[in-house]
């Protein structure tokens, strides 16, 4: 059986065409995801998107994010795997859940899901929905001069099927920030907690170009009285920003990084061709929580050893145990979860492009027979460091081949920085792939190559690369890459075809490391990721 939230969706673009009138209508308005978001537009001022625009938007719809229960994630990192694990341990206890995320991997419909299966909403479902508000929205539309976005309308269409399928709970991911999010039109009536993942450097312009401008956006999302999680851990002075504004607001503050929190991994195995991390998920928290105006000395405890976690990695881990931190403040909060739903719903977790090993077949699908390919949409140096740490901790003696392709707005030499640290990397072919589906943030090959050639200098790495007349000869000769004057040498190419990188990456890997263990890395973006999957299923 796949585990659940494993969304390998063979026929989604089959099942697409039937919304081609509703997705021509999405591309018709603003995508940020595909032209870049502007700088401040993530920040509570004067230059952050207009949050009443979508308030309007949704007053005109009837108020749908007032009629069911929320828990609003925001985040640098971790938002999208916590939502899935805290969506899991809902529907594994039964609940009917309704889950907006972003962005996708193979078609919108993976945004949104409802009930209790955890499968992406139905293209019937949309198309319906989308024919009887279109007046709506195109009144909205001319009321707003054009200015609503293509994130705003599927936000509002995602609370509307929440509310029209009665769920009893939804888990929403903010999308920016926090503060100006289009998500962030949750009251304090309708929030079960807030969850605040981590705060690290990335859409720094949008967000006010430094750490404490981003813990005060994605601090936004803290309601009056209700509870605020945090998943961290945190630098002491941004945890101080998030827990000064749960103060200001009378909001009780649960920790996931706190001491008494003790989970660890015991050991990678594998099950069904694919890895999995063992794990003791051991928290024990205690907070007063104040809630109607009474105080409670509320213990939250839960110890569930030997959790087989299909997420790999220590910041997984995190993860998993901020989802359980959440599960246990709904516990707290009236809401019937039992350990063993949660432990369920931590097992079953699976999301496409985070630390995705493909299987053989899959691997046969692309052409690259017997190869170990891992799929991880890595694009910042802390989740690129967190990616090694987890092929390191899984795989201590495996030599890397890696196929990049990244988008323009993120740090490239930072990104290469934690990869050729790490001392074991054969080759990495830089390539492109569109953003969004476009091409306007799309990063071009040469760029990320002359990152990656100045940080290798940087560090001492002799590497070979295609800016070279050596590396012309070698290739144009088709000398072995294993030959005793380049086997200590790190190979860095450009090619714009994926395709072909993921077979060059393959040939120079097979040569190198012969009957040792070698591993394609597929990363730099969820684009890339898609673009190999929709490649594998083509």
């Amino acid at each position: 059986m796949k585990p659940m939230g494993y969304k390998r969706a063979i026929h989604s673009q089959a099942e697409d065409l039937e919304m081609k009138d509703f997705m021509d209508y999405l591309d018709s308005l603003k995508n940020y995801e595909k032209s870049g978001v502007p700088k401040g537009a993530g920040t509570d001022s004067d230059d952050g998107f207009d949050l009443g625009r979508m308030r309007r938007l949704m007053e005109r719809l009837g108020n749908p994010q007032s009629k069911f229960k929320a828990v609003h994630i925001a985040g640098t990192k971790g938002k999208g795997s916590t939502a899935a694990f805290l969506s899991n341990i809902l529907r594994a206890e039964g609940y009917s859940v309704g889950s907006y995320t972003s962005p996708h991997i193979q078609t919108i419909r993976e945004r949104i899901s409802l009930g209790r299966s955890g499968e992406p909403v139905s293209a019937k479902a949309i198309n319906c929905l989308f024919h009887r508000i279109k007046q709506n929205l195109d009144q909205a539309i001319k009321q707003e001069n054009g200015c609503i976005s293509h994130f705003e309308v599927f936000t509002a269409m995602a609370f509307l099927l929440f509310a029209e399928v009665n769920v009893d709970i939804a888990v929403i991911e903010a999308g920016l920030g926090g503060a100006r999010d289009a998500t962030n039109v949750i009251c304090s009536n309708g929030l079960a907690a807030s969850v605040i993942t981590t705060v690290g450097e990335e859409h720094l312009a949008a967000l006010g170009g430094s750490l404490e401008t981003i813990a005060v956006a994605k601090s936004g999302i803290i309601k009056q009285g209700r509870p605020l999680v945090l998943g961290g851990p945190f630098f002491p002075h941004i945890e101080c920003i998030l827990r000064d504004k749960a103060a200001s607001m009378g909001s009780p503050v649960v920790s996931a990084s706190d001491a008494g929190n003790r989970s660890t991994i015991r050991s990678v195995s594998m099950l069904n061709g694919r890895p999995y991390q063992s794990c003791d998920v051991v928290i024990n928290v205690e907070r007063d929580l104040k809630l109607n105006l009474w105080v409670y000395l509320s213990t939250q405890f839960c110890e569930l050893p030997d959790v087989k976690l299909r997420m790999l990695g220590s910041h997984q881990l995190q993860n998993a145990a901020t989802g359980t931190c959440v599960a246990l403040c709904l516990r707290n909060l009236g809401w019937k979860i039992s350990d063993g739903s949660i432990r369920a719903g931590l097992e079953h977790t699976y999301l496409l492009g985070r630390s995705q090993f493909l299987t053989s077949k899959e691997a046969e699908a692309l052409g690259l027979n017997g190869a170990m390919i891992l799929l991880d949409g890595a694009h910042t140096k802390e989740s690129a460091k967190a990616l090694m740490n987890t092929i390191k901790m899984a795989f201590p003696e495996a030599r890397l081949a890696l196929v990049v392709a990244m988008a323009s707005d993120k740090d490239h030499v930072g990104f290469a920085r934690e990869f050729l640290s790490g001392r074991n990397v054969e080759t990495v072919f830089l390539t492109e792939a569109n953003i969004a589906g476009g091409v306007t943030r799309r990063t071009s090959a040469a760029i990320l190559r002359d990152c990656w050639v100045q940080v290798s200098k940087e560090l001492g790495i002799s590497s070979l690369h295609d800016g070279m007349t050596e590396y012309k000869e070698l290739f144009k000769d088709q000398v072995s890459c294993s030959s005793s004057n380049l086997a200590h040498r790190t190979i860095l190419a450009t090619e714009a075809s994926l395709m072909l990188s993921l077979k060059n990456v393959n040939q120079i890997l097979r040569s190198r490391v012969g009957n040792k263990m070698g591993i394609i890395v597929v990363t730099g973006s969820l684009h890339i990721v898609s673009a190999v999957l929709n490649s594998q299923v083509g």
